[in-house]
């Protein structure tokens, strides 16, 4: 069957988005996770939820790569963004929110039109009970 491009690019934009979630996940890590418990602390925000928006964007992002759980994702990623621009980069006007803007349309998307192309959600949910 051949692809649409409809499913090309929500398969592109999956995989971006994925990976740019993994990879902010993945820097919450590798400096030590204290520094964003105190970050979040500063802004207001219980410090365990560090590790929970940490493990969100890294565990999340795989998922969302491998087509896991995409728009269950996609909302989690969604309430992350708008946590992040009402406590971080509201006080810089659109400069400081264009990048939470455009993840947070991609997310949308994802969550309205899923991306089945090369997801292993689609392999699980194909199989028929025998």
């Amino acid at each position: 069957m051949k692809a649409s491009n409809v499913e090309m690019g929500s398969l592109i934009v999956r995989i971006g988005l994925g990976f740019i979630f993994f990879m902010h996940g993945l820097q919450k890590f590798q400096g030590g996770i204290d520094g964003t418990v105190g970050f979040f602390e500063s802004l207001g925000i219980p410090g365990f939820m560090a590790y929970v928006v940490a493990l969100v964007e890294l565990l999340g992002g795989i998922s969302m790569i491998l087509g896991l759980g995409t728009r269950v994702l996609s909302i989690a990623f969604i309430i992350i963004l708008i946590v992040a621009t009402f406590t971080v980069s509201w006080g810089g006007g659109f400069s400081g929110n264009e990048l939470h803007l455009a993840l947070g349309i991609m997310a949308a998307h994802l969550l309205v039109a899923g991306s089945r192309m090369a997801a292993l959600d689609s392999r699980f949910g194909s199989r028929k009970a025998a």
